[in-house]
């Protein structure tokens, strides 16, 4: 928490945010929808769960934070999250952090080490919902993003609940576990996960629901408070 001294008295502020984008048409998007930018920082962190978790890892290091955010666009599981609409995650979860085997995919906790899922502050995931009317679930990362429908199917199977799926949220919330620091995802969806189709693809409408959705969000964000 950013904790401010005025007149003697020990006062409350804003918390300072992180607001980690791969590219700079994300953090564009995310930076329209601000008003105000003094209590967060909006960057291009780069493709990727390494990448992500780089860059983040960095900012993290360089300046004390209270919450990070993962936000961007996304691939959504139809028909729960169709294209233009927006996701937030509840659990930020390593789709393809394993092993094969011939009996099928193999987490990696499943192989006795290292974790597969990060999970946001509940409150804060239902508050957000409440101001966007975006969906709650399971958001993916992927390191290939997904380019049939039987992997699309396959994705399904071992994870009921995903929404989304994207390339960087994991890496983003690995950094934030490093850093004790709360970790959100936000996702507006740009195509539907499944056979890879260019056409399908809409992402100048996506990157305008990020900004109308990070706008919404905002006011619930600047006046957030860890408990």
């Amino acid at each position: 928490m950013v904790l401010q001294v005025q007149e003697g008295l020990l006062t409350t502020s804003s918390p300072r945010v992180l607001v980690a984008t791969a590219v700079p048409a994300e953090r564009d998007a995310v930076a329209r929808a601000l008003t105000s930018n003094n209590w967060v920082d909006v960057i291009a962190a780069g493709v990727g769960p390494a990448a992500a978790a780089a860059a983040t890892a960095t900012a993290l290091a360089r300046t004390p934070y209270d919450l990070v955010v993962s936000a961007g666009i996304a691939g959504g599981f139809q028909p729960e999250a169709p294209v233009g609409s927006l996701v937030i995650a509840d659990e930020i979860t390593a789709a393809d952090l394993g092993a094969d085997t011939p009996d099928g995919f193999l987490p990696v906790t499943e192989l006795g080490f290292g974790t597969v899922t990060h999970r946001p502050p509940i409150a804060l995931v239902r508050d957000l919902a409440t101001a966007t009317g975006a969906r709650t679930g399971v958001v993916l990362t992927v390191s290939t993003v997904t380019g049939t429908a039987a992997r699309a199917t396959e994705l399904r199977a071992r994870h009921p609940r995903a929404l989304a799926e994207a390339m960087e949220g994991f890496g983003v919330a690995e950094a934030a576990a490093a850093h004790g620091v709360p970790v959100l995802e936000l996702r507006a969806v740009s195509n539907p996960v499944g056979p890879r189709d260019r056409a399908a693809w809409r992402i100048g409408d996506a990157l305008a629901a990020l900004t109308d959705g990070f706008g919404k969000c905002a006011p619930v964000l600047e006046s957030w408070k860890q408990v």
